[in-house]
């Protein structure tokens, strides 16, 4: 991926408390927040990183002129890449620098900067490898949201367990995240969608290195900001996404990276499934044009393997959602990179 350079008000200073925090901003039509956002970032953060993702209202330019805050870096996209391309280049300077956690905040207010250590906390106390925001934890907390995303984020949520395979997350959209600077070394940051589709693409990415994702807490937030985010134009795009990594997952976890029982059940029971469906359509479309009632040995044949495949999938997504990565993998890779960059050096 190609990084443009960044361009800072002031050279980035870290105080004397050593934060280990960064915060990626991607900011398009976000002017009228922005330095407010900026503002309400307390002192655990070492470095901000705000990316105009070629912003029509210049919020780079914005930022530089009007903002003193030494932590501020400004990254400038030529064309514009969407919100997923703005924060993996984001994320690909906040490699650069030593924190120890990225944390990825929208420019438009609607995220709280005050939930920045819930956030970042359980990450640098080595539970999970990357936390999300979660707006559906209580039934208060979605108080005021529009009932369009309550019932697209439902749907979504179903389809993003199915491929990703964390099945205990909710609210796969949710902008608000934290992840840890290993877990972002070890993934192939420039294979993840650029688009909307981002958070959940980086889900199935975070899968496939076995990384712990947690829920955070939070309560939606809406102001006077606009969303550029149309459920019907995205919906297409969405299926096909995660059509493609539920595919792609089952494969490799099913198929390449471990065999088992469960892959022959997933297997054996999908192909039950779908022969006793077809099977039994096409009995059904024969008695009805012929008027002739099918036997019980007809409608037998076609039953019993829907049952017997319908119980396969039940024991395999019982295994499925046990096998949900447990085991923090930051600690690994953070012992394995330092070896790594012991080994690389020369003998004095």
């Amino acid at each position: 991926m190609n990084i443009p350079p960044p361009t800072s008000p002031t050279t980035a200073v870290r105080p004397d408390d050593s934060p280990r925090i960064a915060v990626v901003i991607p900011c398009y039509r976000v002017r009228t927040h922005i330095l407010q956002v900026i503002a309400g970032i307390g002192p655990e953060v070492g470095w901000i990183i705000a990316v105009d993702d070629a912003c029509p209202e210049a919020s780079g330019a914005w930022i530089r002129e009007h903002c003193t805050d030494p932590r501020v870096i400004v990254v400038h996209h030529e064309q514009n890449q969407g919100v997923g391309g703005a924060t993996l280049t984001g994320y690909q300077h906040a490699l650069q620098t030593p924190a120890h956690v990225v944390v990825k905040l929208d420019g438009d207010g609607q995220m709280d900067a005050g939930l920045l250590p819930r956030f970042a906390s359980p990450l640098l106390s080595g539970h999970a490898d990357y936390a999300k925001g979660n707006r559906f934890h209580r039934v208060g907390f979605v108080r005021g949201m529009p009932w369009v995303r309550l019932a697209g984020n439902a749907a979504l949520s179903f389809m993003t367990k199915l491929s990703s395979g964390y099945w205990q997350i909710a609210d796969p959209t949710n902008g608000y995240t934290a992840i840890r600077s290993e877990v972002l070394h070890e993934l192939e940051l420039e294979r993840i969608a650029k688009r909307y589709f981002f958070e959940s693409d980086l889900l199935y990415h975070l899968n496939q290195v076995r990384a712990v994702v947690i829920d955070v807490p939070m309560r939606a937030r809406y102001e006077d900001e606009t969303s550029s985010l149309s459920p019907l134009r995205i919906l297409g795009p969405f299926l096909l996404g995660h059509l493609r990594n539920t595919l792609r997952r089952l494969l490799y976890s099913y198929g390449i990276r471990g065999f088992s029982l469960a892959s022959v059940e997933l297997l054996l029971g999908s192909v039950l499934l779908a022969g006793g469906g077809i099977f039994g359509l096409w009995r059904w479309c024969l008695s009805a044009d012929s008027g002739v009632p099918a036997t019980a040995g007809t409608v037998m044949i076609a039953g019993l393997p829907i049952i017997v495949g319908m119980q396969m999938l039940l024991s395999w997504l019982n295994f499925d959602v046990a096998s949900e990565p447990r085991q923090p993998v930051h600690r690994l890779l953070g012992v394995e990179q330092a070896l790594r960059s012991v080994i690389g050096k020369p003998r004095q």
